[in-house]
């Protein structure tokens, strides 16, 4: 008797069919590349592309294709972020999308924001960081650390979600976070996800850390997907591509066709989307 596992379709279609359907629920998912290389419209293209059939069951086969589990889409959509402030973040999406995108995800994507805690030892001022939802980020001092309170707060979020954090950078940079205590986190989270379901996404930018520490952070989660700029000779232009670093559920598939990475491109009405695919 087979182990059925259902899949978490990532809102990219041209990948999705390639995939069987998306990533396996409860997958750990690290988001690494150059920056402006297409993490965050990755992101937010599947959230958007989710949340949309999610409210709209009948687009479901227009937006993600006849061959997506329509029941494994997310029940909620969460947002972490350490040093964004939500209206930073939205203010990305609507001058980088058309309206639908804003309007959906304005609506359906919950954003929790951990400025307080990240910023309490430092230098930053409470007047830099603005106000969110009509209060001081820093009205009082939270008692826990950054990753006691990003603990906390995954613990307590419904099944079947899905998580976005944004970003990894921000706590590898900072010098009030042990390396060997976010492994640990990182470690710990990939393990109780396969009871949650869903799949949590985590952005980091590529090479801003020593590479055995990078590394490290790789083999503790389930899947690493890359994005990278490439350059034309003797041009000017360039194009994204993203590949499959690490995923053990999904690069056979990938083997069996003959498929390296995949290149991209990002339109204000659909996101980001698989213009070809590279063949070895």
């Amino acid at each position: 008797m087979g182990y059925n596992i259902r899949r978490v379709p990532t809102g990219v279609p041209d990948f999705d069919a390639i995939i069987k359907g998306g990533i396996p629920e409860g997958s750990v998912v690290m988001l690494l590349g150059d920056i402006g290389s297409g993490q965050h419209e990755f992101v937010y293209t599947s959230a958007y592309t989710l949340a949309t059939v999610k409210e709209k069951p009948y687009l479901g086969e227009s937006m993600l294709g006849s061959f997506c589990d329509f029941e494994a889409l997310p029940d909620q959509i969460c947002y972490v972020t350490f040093s964004r402030s939500k209206q930073d973040i939205m203010r990305e999406i609507a001058t980088s999308f058309d309206r639908p995108f804003y309007n959906v995800l304005s609506r359906k994507m919950k954003f929790k924001d951990f400025s307080a805690h990240y910023f309490k030892k430092s230098l930053v001022p409470s007047s830099w960081t603005g106000k969110d939802n009509g209060g001081s980020l820093f009205a009082s001092t939270p008692k826990e650390n950054v990753l006691e309170a990003l603990i906390q707060y995954l613990d307590e979020i419904p099944n079947n979600s899905m998580v976005i954090i944004d970003s990894l950078t921000d706590l590898v940079v900072s010098e009030n976070i042990d390396i060997a205590d976010l492994v640990n986190v990182l470690r710990g989270l990939q393990r109780v996800s396969k009871n949650w379901g869903g799949v949590i996404y985590i952005i980091l930018t590529q090479n801003i850390m020593d590479k055995q520490y990078q590394q490290m952070l790789v083999d503790s989660v389930d899947g690493v997907l890359i994005f990278e700029w490439s350059h034309f000779h003797r041009t000017s232009k360039r194009i994204r591509y993203m590949y499959v670093e690490k995923f053990m559920s999904v690069l056979p598939y990938l083997d069996n066709q003959k498929l390296s990475r995949f290149p991209t491109m990002v339109s204000a009405n659909r996101g980001m989307t698989v213009i070809n695919m590279d063949r070895y």
